[in-house]
């Protein structure tokens, strides 16, 4: 029982380990993930810096640091706390293997004060010539070979022990190494995170002394936003207008096309008609006083006369053509959706799913971005200036290349309020690339995920950047960061 006992013991201790080291390589890619935003965070603030003017984005920079190192510190607070623990079960598994060496040790004590009380050949030879008969003098024999074997094996074990002892000493003293380096670690982050905070404060209070020219600036951003909305809501109704004058046409088509198959099938009975018509008038007539007989009515004749009720009947109630059948093709799997112009056709249709399949799964329009202005209102602790984003503003250094997020069509590439912007739509969303240096791409033209659009640009407030958005088919924004994969 005490055996059972101590092997479940050991099982749990073991399972203790590996799941501690699992969680560990975890909080290490969390760690290095955080650490290498930190880095491009630092650079982008140095960059930033040689602007001699105080921006807002210097602040959201800044808060986004702050917002970093805090997950840092909360890693590494996992990691010293798993360092913990992973020693607290080391240290277990040492004294169970210094307890187990000590009764090891006691054994073969004892095992050798009586192989050395009994060394002698007289005793030896007094053991067995002592036995009762020739079989129990060979069981003896046995003994005594079965007694020295398990001392070479006590011996061996107790060798096994001691060099596992060591190892898990060794093991032991570098996690306590390893947890001394973490604290470092961690201390040296607390004293950025508190460098960090006074240059919070000082980057607040120089914002407040320029609070009157940042207004004036985010006016002057909110001003080419609302410009860009009502240049984005046209192009978004030029395409729904477009899709319904294509839907209509289709609609008319298929209307013209059911017409003109009725017209043909009226002139078929009616020249049908005419001939059976004809052909009654040149039956001669029978003489006078004749009996009168009725044609008789064959099977083919029944069948002819139910085929021209058939062919009359079609001719007056034509198949009705409906509007999503012949016009749309959208199969019965989505005829649950509700209905926008842009999915009547098969490619808007699969456009707008793979889009909402994609969800949480697109990629970055800009490689190594930084987000420096978050969708909605965005506010900045310690100063009045607030702003309303429709997307997210994502630093990058001027010229970098902007590419689709997702397969589509380019419906918009040129100037909107004295910035450069592309919009592609996928079905029935949209997405728009703002403040670009170039455009790559032109109106109508078929995009890929990962195709370039154009090179980052300069923004109002004189960074290096772009403004990426979302919209849907009601021009409503959706904010991008669902939407987008996590780095």
């Amino acid at each position: 029982m005490l055996k059972r006992i101590f092997s479940l013991f050991v099982v749990l201790l073991l399972g203790g380990l590996v799941a501690n080291a699992q969680n560990r390589e975890d909080l290490q890619k969390q760690k290095q993930s955080i650490e290498k935003e930190l880095a491009e965070l630092n650079q982008l603030y140095r960059e930033t810096q040689k602007n001699t003017k105080t921006s807002v984005k210097q602040l959201a920079i800044i808060k986004r640091k702050i917002n970093a190192r805090e997950s840092l510190i909360n890693s590494i607070n996992r990691e010293v706390k798993q360092l913990d623990e992973t020693i607290y079960l080391n240290e277990l598994d040492i004294y169970r293997l210094r307890k187990e060496l000590d009764t090891l040790k006691v054994k073969y004590a004892k095992s050798i004060v009586f192989a050395y009380k009994n060394r002698s050949s007289y005793a030896y030879l007094n053991f067995l010539f002592s036995a009762g008969s020739f079989n129990d003098a060979m069981k003896r024999v046995t003994y005594l070979k079965s007694y020295r074997q398990n001392r070479e094996t006590q011996a061996s074990t107790i060798v096994k022990s001691e060099q596992l002892l060591k190892e898990k000493i060794g093991v032991l003293s570098n996690n306590k190494k390893e947890r001394l380096s973490t604290l470092e670690v961690q201390n040296k982050q607390l004293v950025d995170l508190e460098e960090d905070r006074k240059e919070q404060d000082q980057v607040v209070a120089q914002l407040k002394g320029k609070e009157k020219e940042l207004n004036k600036q985010i006016r002057d951003k909110e001003s080419q936003r609302q410009k860009v909305a009502v240049a984005i809501n046209a192009v978004i109704r030029r395409e729904i207008e477009e899709a319904k004058r294509r839907d209509e046409a289709k609609r008319l088509k298929a209307l013209e096309d059911a017409r003109k198959l009725k017209a043909a099938q009226d002139a078929a009975a009616a020249a049908a008609a005419q001939e059976k018509k004809n052909a009654a008038g040149t039956t001669t007539k029978p003489a006078a006083g004749s009996t009168t007989t009725k044609p008789t009515t064959t099977a083919g004749n029944t069948v002819a006369a139910n085929g021209a009720g058939a062919e009359n009947s079609a001719s007056v109630n034509p198949p009705k053509p409906t509007l999503n059948d012949p016009a749309t093709g959208v199969s019965s799997a989505s005829k649950d959706r509700t209905y926008s112009p842009l999915e009547s056709t098969p490619e808007g249709m699969e456009q707008s799913i793979n889009f909402e399949n994609n969800r949480g799964r697109l990629p970055w329009p800009v490689s190594n971005g930084i987000v420096t202005v978050g969708f909605g209102t965005q506010s900045y602790a310690g100063t009045k200036l607030m702003q309303k984003s429709d997307g997210l503003e994502i630093a990058v250094p001027v010229g970098s290349p902007v590419r689709c997020v997702a397969d589509g069509e380019v419906v918009y590439a040129g100037e909107v309020a004295d910035e450069n912007i592309v919009l592609v739509k996928h079905g029935k969303y949209f997405t728009g690339y703002k403040n670009l240096s170039s455009v790559a791409v032109s109106r109508d033209q078929k995009v890929k995920a990962g195709t370039v659009l154009g090179k980052s640009g300069t923004s109002i407030d004189g960074e290096g950047g772009i403004l990426f958005m979302i919209m849907n088919d009601k021009s409503v924004a959706q904010n991008p960061t669902p939407w987008l994969r996590s780095k």
